[in-house]
């Protein structure tokens, strides 16, 4: 059927309503039903019969007035046809019609006589008049409905969302032509004044009527408004499950559901006192301080600790919250219970540093509290995250911790562990992080079954005016991508803000579904509290400082109700006033900052109790040998039985069980071996990333797909042994920041779980690099926080391209924290752990599979937890030399940080004219070369296998050993990338500047690697003639 819309599609309401092209659409006279949108009850009532239906449905106990249709779609028609056929013989038609005319002839006679026996024939005239009555009457019901259907869509356009009344919430003046905003717009409908005193029948997809089935249409209008226009704006009508619509529906437009009993409101005035009146405190103790205060959204901490009760009433025993700084310390006294005196100290400019490391900024630290709460008298573990200044960076890091958190909890369904993250609204809209966790927020392996966001809309960004800072009408829009409801409400009205929070509380537990509580408020200063926000925004805040504050005008309220005094509420006050001053007092005591007091993921346990390691050992990384055979025998089979697998794959798994039984792996085997036998050790391994099942390259295969059954699927690492840890391995969304932050949580959680992210190729790991530069690498410095994330990122200059080579070692190597003119000084037998400890991070470039099995298994052994970041090979996984023996891996044997020369050259040193050092892949060109030109006894080849921290020892050794030799360092990057920067300098304070390294490699470059293929040779070919023309650097000075 052609015709406009009259309004948006929704499977929440039916029927859905168009209106003829050739007529105007406030001509309601010529509205059609569309015969696809079938009313549940009428469906029940004919399906005996065959009978297709539509129509609107009625409340009421009794039988409703149901019209049917044509089994070929209908028309008016039709209905006329129907009619007439009725007036002269009732059963001449369905019982349906007859039971609609019925009706319907009865409320169109307002009580008057029945209709006339149906073997009496009426005149023309008598026919016509009680066909225009009873089509005017359907036609009316119907106009009610799709009225009532406008205010469900597009009542929060016209909602009085901003509290300074100067700006739609929405950013748009455009008030929707089919609410009733003036009595001229019943017109839209084919209604007029006059039939706002008539009684309509309510359909089931409203609850304004409450325990009525009736209400008249001035009634309707009232509480229509009421519901959707006031201080709280609904948007939900875009989700596609109607009991989703209908459980909102009941919540916000039946009559009275937002009663509050006097407790309830003291509670709230509370609530509210001890967030206003520790911003104030803070503003009078530390006027010139940045503090990122709360004002303008001080209902922020009632609407928190309300998410936290009913959440707590439900079930919830463990909240994980993530938000930036506005506001921060305000959550961390009055939400978590940080202890006053711990924050104010933070103000003590003399204060001094404990722990190692920079610390961070007062409004960045995190938290973890366990205590009881105080409305449900159960116990909660509340945890706020530490996070940089980018905003929603934290926003995947909470998503990852909580599923951790729910994982070992045995928590699937998320009924005991959830999330709540706090939002700036520019930030909400700007950044595209945001939507990276949204679409995570239904993945299988990465869901947390609902969160609830809060985003605190101040209306303005540091100085960018909200029509400048985004092009969607609010900046909550891109929660719609996931169907997640929008509940806007002003701030400035603490009961509205209460019981939304309320219900988007219930609505995750019940749902398991992300929904976003829009809190319109404003900032009463400027972005920070010594900025000058009248540069910029003039009128905004001329309105604002004559702005009531919200506590103000909410206990005058319940004073002028009888709610409470002004006695009780100025005690309520001093009292705040004097637990702040004590805590001030208490304070000035404190000469020393203990960054662990503000650490939010504490492993019990793990440390002793001052926070350090239990020992300075690690044990060695080998495993039995029937262990190994027995991870082989696994990873080369299929453990279910009927089981098809491809033909390819079977051919990689009979090589696998080949290389089991002779005794030697390639990478993905060294790589089961590893994730195995932590497995049989209790260590949870979780495998993350793009194509991750399979692996980018097509060597992994963890996950085997049945030929003939869909999404039947195998897992032979789950079926290693009976008692084993669970192995997760999941393919990740197309998304880097998104995904690592949330591995990156997800190993917050506990030490006691190896946690992979691997890059489809290295280069793209740059998507995460605000990650990679505020949490991994600085998070132990900033917030005492250890974290053992391994990052894999494939590497190598293969010829492939720019953007397929290089995963950009040298940036990890700028970020280390070892110092390239200072030699280590340690306990020689601890050396290698005490030099792990003090780093930031490990780089490693390993160039055998034995040594990618140990550097795996020693990330869980050692006694802290550093992440470590694996550049990862491409061509060597099917490299016929790149394998290694049993031998290498059984019991008693350990990673290797520096692989030395263990050919002729190593027999013979002092005959060694050339000592090459190097990692990675070019060892293997390197080799081939070295054979062709016979100079395996006057060249000798170093590898270096973990390249930060920098194996001092090891290296002086080597160098040492040699000591006729050139020494150079040869690299397939570039000389600008890669790893001669870093390396160069460490050389230089090993050999006290008394030898050079030269460099071997290709020149300096803006791009990382040529992506023509004969370029590639060419350079290649280059530096290898260099590295093996042993009078190269005959001449040269340095």
């Amino acid at each position: 059927m052609s015709g406009q819309w009259l309004g948006r599609a929704s499977s929440c309401l039916s029927p859905v309503v168009y209106a003829s092209p050739s007529l105007p659409v406030s001509r309601m006279n010529q509205l059609r039903l569309l015969p696809s949108r079938l009313g549940a009850q009428a469906v029940r009532l004919l399906a005996a019969h065959e009978v297709p239906v539509f129509g609107w449905r009625s409340r009421s106990s009794g039988p409703p007035a149901i019209l049917p249709s044509s089994k070929d779609g209908g028309s008016s028609s039709y209905m006329e046809e129907m009619y007439f056929a009725w007036l002269e013989n009732p059963r001449s038609v369905h019982k349906s019609w007859d039971n609609f005319f019925r009706k319907a002839s009865e409320e169109a006679s307002s009580g008057s006589a029945q209709p006339r026996p149906p073997s009496v024939v009426r005149d023309s005239r008598s026919a016509v008049s009680s066909r225009t009555k009873t089509s005017k009457l359907v036609e009316d019901h119907l106009a009610v409905q799709s009225l009532i259907r406008a205010y469900q869509i597009r009542g929060h356009h016209v909602a009085q969302l901003d509290p300074l009344g100067i700006l739609d919430a929405d950013l748009d003046s455009f008030v929707p032509s089919d609410l009733i905003t003036t009595i001229d717009k019943l017109a839209f409908y084919d209604l007029q004044e006059a039939d706002l005193d008539k009684e309509f029948q309510l359909p089931t997809t409203t609850f304004i009527g409450g325990s009525e089935n009736t209400l008249s249409l001035r009634e309707i209008i009232r509480r229509l408004e009421n519901t959707y226009c006031q201080h709280i704006g609904l948007e939900f009508m875009f989700i596609n499950d109607v009991e989703q619509c209908q459980w909102i529906r009941q919540k916000f437009e039946t009559p009275g559901v937002m009663q509050f009993s006097s407790e309830e409101k003291r509670t709230l005035l509370a609530r509210l006192v001890r967030s206003m009146r520790f911003e104030d405190f803070l503003a009078r103790k530390w006027s010139s301080e940045k503090r990122f205060g709360l004002e303008g959204c001080e209902v922020m901490i009632p609407a928190l600790k309300t998410i936290i009760d009913k959440s707590s009433e439900m079930g919830i025993e463990n909240v994980i919250l993530g938000m930036p700084h506005r506001g921060r310390l305000n959550v961390l006294a009055n939400v978590i219970r940080k202890d006053l005196e711990q924050i104010f100290c933070q103000f003590d400019p003399k204060l001094e540093a404990a722990d190692e490391g920079s610390g961070d900024v007062k409004y960045h630290l995190g938290m973890y509290h366990e205590r009881i709460n105080r409305v449900t008298n159960r116990n909660i573990t509340l945890s706020l995250v530490a996070n940089p200044s980018h905003l929603e960076a934290v926003d995947p890091v909470v998503q990852g911790k909580t599923k951790a958190e729910q994982f070992y909890r045995g928590d699937a369904q998320g009924k005991k562990v959830m999330s709540i993250l706090v939002h700036g609204d520019a930030a909400f809209a700007g950044q595209g992080v945001v939507y990276e966790t949204f679409h995570l927020s239904d993945l299988p392996s990465y869901t947390t079954n609902g969160t609830v966001h809060v985003v605190v809309n101040n209306q303005i960004g540091f100085t960018t005016d909200p029509r400048m800072a985004r092009s969607s009408p609010y900046p909550t829009d891109v929660a719609r991508v996931v169907n997640a409801p929008i509940f806007h409400v002003n701030a400035d009205d603490p009961e509205a803000v209460i019981y939304v929070c309320s219900v988007a509380a219930e609505w995750r537990n019940t749902f398991n579904k992300d929904v976003v509580v829009d809190l319109v408020c404003y900032r009463r200063r400027g972005h920070n509290e010594m900025d000058e926000p009248m540069f910029t925004q003039p009128l905004m805040y001329k309105q604002i400082h004559r702005q009531v504050p919200v506590l103000k005008k909410y206990a005058d309220k319940l004073i002028a109700e009888g709610t409470v005094t002004l006695q009780e509420f100025e005690e309520e006050i001093a009292k705040y006033d004097r637990i702040c001053e004590e805590a001030y007092g208490r304070s000035k005591d404190k000469k020393i900052l203990h960054i662990k007091h503000w650490l939010d993921s504490p492993w019990p346990g793990f440390f002793n109790v001052d926070g350090e390691p239990k020992s300075m050992t690690c044990p060695a990384t080998g495993i039995p040998e029937d262990v190994l055979t027995h991870i082989g025998s696994v990873a080369s089979s299929v453990p279910l039985e009927d089981f098809k697998i491809h033909t390819g794959l079977s051919r990689i798994l009979r090589g696998r069980a080949d290389m089991t039984k002779n005794r030697t792996v390639d990478w993905a085997l060294a790589e089961y071996m590893a994730f195995g036998s932590l497995l049989k050790e209790g260590i949870h391994v979780r495998l993350s990333g793009q194509d991750v099942e399979r692996g980018t390259f097509s060597h992994r295969h963890h996950v085997l797909h049945d030929q003939e059954v869909d999404r039947r699927t195998c897992v032979p690492m789950n079926h290693l042994w009976p008692d084993q840890a669970p192995y997760t391995v999941c393919n990740s969304s197309l998304s880097e920041y998104g995904v690592l932050g949330f591995e990156l949580g997800y190993a917050m959680a506990s030490p006691n779980a190896l946690v992979l992210w691997e890059a489809q190729f290295g280069d793209f790991h740059n998507t995460a690099q605000c990650i990679i530069d505020q949490f991994i690498s600085t998070g132990q410095a900033k917030w005492v926080r250890h974290n053992g994330i391994v990052l894999l990122l494939p590497h190598g200059m293969e010829g492939m391209g720019p953007e397929h080579s290089s995963a950009r070692p040298e940036r990890f190597l700028q970020m280390s924290n070892d110092d390239s003119d200072a030699y280590p000084v340690s306990v020689a037998a601890d050396f290698e752990v005490s030099q792990l400890y003090d780093c930031n991070w490990i780089v490693v470039n390993c160039s055998t599979p034995a040594n990618y099995f140990h550097v795996l298994r020693r990330q869980i052994l050692l006694p802290f937890r550093k992440p470590l970041i694996i550049f990862t090979p491409k061509s060597l996984l099917r490299h016929p030399e790149a394998k290694s023996s049993f031998d290498q891996m059984v019991s008693g044997t350990s990673f290797q940080r520096v692989i030395p020369e263990d050919g002729a050259a190593a027999q013979a040193p002092e005959q060694v004219q050339r000592l090459i050092f190097c990692t990675g892949k070019v060892y293997y060109d390197l080799v081939k070369e070295r054979s062709s030109q016979g100079l395996e006894e006057k060249v000798a080849i170093t590898r270096l296998e973990q390249i930060s921290p920098f194996p001092f020892d090891l290296i002086k050794q080597e160098a040492e050993k040699y000591p006729g030799a050139e020494l150079a360092w040869c690299q397939e990057e570039h000389k600008n990338m890669g790893y001669y920067d870093y390396i160069s300098p460490r050389f230089m304070t090993i050999l006290r500047r008394t030898r050079p390294i030269w460099y071997v490699g290709r020149d300096p470059a803006a791009a990382p690697a040529t992506g023509n293929r004969n370029t590639h040779l060419v350079s290649l070919k280059k530096f290898l003639d260099t590295a093996f023309n042993l009078q190269a650097f005959e001449g040269k000075t340095f």
